[in-house]
């Protein structure tokens, strides 16, 4: 029988496939597109998705050693900057990666730990997983709508 943890990290493992089949065949073109009126590219989701990835380590889920600067976050807007496809890639990947290793790390007790922040109040930590979770698919069906029918803008 599997662990709390096991199911949820399972969980978050296979939702983020949404996000990662996206950047199988992405597109240094795809990274200038936007989908009118919404005004973020497909670039500055990607990012975003890795700044978020990381904030949640630190903050939520407690790796304390993290250091991040979420540009996305700090912005509030896309400023047309995230168009270099490897380095947003890589990044992603790093994002992945830290989230795994503490989510790993958690133990079944951990779940249920009360996080409180000021974006989204106080959730244990295993509504917390399912807010990262969202976000991350959120963000990749923006992505895919963008990539199927949005077109390169550059009014940055």
């Amino acid at each position: 029988m599997k662990t709390k943890s096991e199911i949820l990290l399972a969980l978050w493992q296979e939702a983020r496939t949404r996000f990662n089949n996206q950047l199988l065949d992405i597109t240094p073109a795809d990274l200038r597109k936007k989908l009118p009126p919404a005004p973020n590219s497909a670039g500055f989701l990607i990012r975003h998705i890795g700044d978020v990835e990381l904030l949640f380590a630190k903050n939520v889920f407690g790796a304390g050693d993290i250091k991040i600067s979420a540009k996305t976050v700090i912005a509030q807007h896309d400023t047309g900057e995230w168009v270099n496809l490897p380095e947003l890639k890589d990044y992603v990947a790093y994002s992945a990666e830290l989230l795994l290793k503490i989510l790993e790390k958690q133990s079944d007790a951990d779940w249920e730990t009360l996080i409180t922040t000021k974006e989204f109040g106080t959730k244990t930590k295993a509504e917390a997983l399912g807010r990262i979770t969202s976000h991350t698919a959120y963000h990749a069906g923006q992505l895919a709508l963008i990539r199927k029918y949005g077109t390169a803008i550059d009014d940055y």
